[in-house]
């Protein structure tokens, strides 16, 4: 339909390599509803007659509930669209549809609807993992476990800190895809090709009724950037990876070694020839899934980077990565929801790997900090306590009074007092002592699940708002179509 100023229709091989009638499967209703509010506004502004509107409006509406042909001969959706109301409007009315309008602006509009609609499905699918996490927490505030660093057993803590933790890591995901959500939600059309057109019409028009926040404004900049597509992967990007790591420990703490967990058997897999393995199936996924999402990064800026200012075709490959991306991240995100919430919790083996590892050890070292000893010089009794217990096979609280005599050695300090010191530390007595802001502390959990609740109704009553303002203009959109149709 395009090609009038070439000789000859594309091959059918040309065709089948340049078309994306298959990606653009996921814009088809969006395209539809872009031309309908480009349409409304031409006859507003008196550009085409109410009869023309009419004819075009119905073809639009008639197409919502098709199946496209992707057989069709078209190279994009937009072609195959347009084409289709020249077909049912006649070339008199349905001619006039793409009236100071570009495949360009349509095309990157389209897009745009598309994200804005996922980063609210994500946002949402967020809020209900985020709330899984504080959910389980309130039932571990007093489930002990050991905290790790460089894998290896570092401080006694407590399960809800755990939970809580990743709840916030989640939550900081929530803020940075509403905040892409405020760039994304701009309108482009009526940009045209790249500079705009002579056309009187109204952008702003078009922008409203399709539930945008804005337009925007630089016509070359509206249509051939996509600095807005390269910053939702990056967002989702980033998610995947925290998922990816929430992953990596359900897959170390359902195993036989460490058995703090038990994942539900609808989120595992069995081995096809040793019976007794349950294999974390759905969590590997989730980190091989991300390295997707990542590789989909990747391929957008290494598309972006290299096209000079004005559309380049290179774009349309950047689609599928788009649909991959979010695909991906909404499954992953129900998966990681349902797993928090069917696992068992080992709280038996949890206790008993923390209080056999001598993890007291720093909260020994700060109760000599108390009576006034440095700390490099509690550090190191504490050290040579952690030593001598490893030697002779026992934890720090049997050591006897000669062993603690020795971890003085070379010090002031007078023995009696860490004797005293190591009597009465326990990981319960530790926990109940972590008194810092944000600590693992039993008091902290409280105030922390609290927070994090309240926080959470906060972005639900805001995401209602985001949500309930783009539905009202669609219905609003919705009520000119039928009006110009009747």
């Amino acid at each position: 339909m395009y090609r009038s100023r070439l000789g000859t229709d594309l091959s059918n091989i040309t065709l089948d390599y340049v078309s994306s009638i298959n990606d653009d499967s996921e814009i088809a209703l969006y395209d539809i509803v872009g031309s309908q509010a480009h349409t409304i506004m031409l006859f507003q502004n008196k550009i085409i007659t109410k009869n023309d509107a009419k004819k075009i409006l119905s073809s639009l509406e008639n197409m919502k509930n098709e199946k496209f042909d992707s057989s069709s001969g078209s190279e994009d959706i937009h072609e195959l669209i347009e084409s289709l109301v020249i077909k049912k409007a006649g070339m008199a009315s349905g001619g006039k549809m793409h009236t100071a309008r570009s495949r360009n602006d349509q095309v990157v509009l389209d897009i745009r609807m598309k994200i804005r609609d996922d980063i609210n499905i994500i946002c949402n699918c967020l809020l209900d993992t985020i709330e899984s996490f504080v959910s389980i927490s309130k039932n571990h505030q007093k489930t002990i476990m050991p905290f790790y660093t460089h894998l290896q057993q570092a401080q006694a803590g407590l399960f809800s800190h755990y939970l809580l933790s990743q709840a916030d890591v989640l939550s900081r995901d929530f803020q940075r895809l509403f905040g892409t959500f405020e760039r994304i939600n701009q309108s482009p059309l009526g940009s045209g090709p790249v500079g705009g057109t002579s056309i009187t019409i109204d952008r702003h028009s078009t922008a409203k009724m399709l539930g945008f926040d804005d337009v925007v404004e630089n016509s070359l900049d509206a249509t051939s950037t996509r600095d807005f597509v390269a910053e939702y992967v990056a967002m989702i990007s980033i998610l995947m990876t925290n998922l990816s790591r929430i992953s990596e420990d359900f897959i170390i703490w359902s195993t036989s070694e460490f058995s703090f967990i038990e994942l539900s058997d609808e989120f595992t897999s069995p081995s096809s020839v040793m019976p007794q393995k349950k294999n974390p199936d759905i969590l590997e996924l989730t980190r091989g899934k991300t390295a997707e999402v990542i590789g989909n990064l990747t391929a957008i800026l290494t598309t972006i980077k290299g096209l000079a200012s004005g559309y380049g075709r290179d774009l349309q490959q950047i689609k599928s990565s788009i649909w991959s991306t979010s695909k991906i991240s909404i499954s992953a995100l129900l998966i990681i929801k349902s797993i928090v919430l069917t696992m068992k919790v080992n709280e038996k083996q949890m206790k008993k790997v923390t209080e056999s590892s001598n993890l007291i050890a720093l909260d020994i070292a700060e109760k000599l900090v108390k009576e006034g000893i440095p700390f490099r010089v509690t550090h190191k009794i504490s050290g040579v306590l952690v030593q001598l217990a490893h030697n002779s096979k026992k934890p720090i609280s049997k050591l006897t009074t000669l062993e603690i005599k020795k971890s003085v050695d070379g010090t002031k300090v007078d023995p009696k007092i860490v004797s005293k010191i190591i009597s009465t530390t326990t990981v319960v007595s530790s926990l109940k002592d972590r008194q810092s802001f944000g600590s693992s502390g039993y008091d902290e959990q409280k105030r922390m699940i609290s927070d994090r609740t309240q926080k959470i109704n906060i972005w639900r009553s805001d995401m209602s708002k985001r949500e309930n303002k783009i539905k009202s203009s669609t219905n609003e959109l919705q009520k000119l179509v039928d009006e110009i149709i009747q």
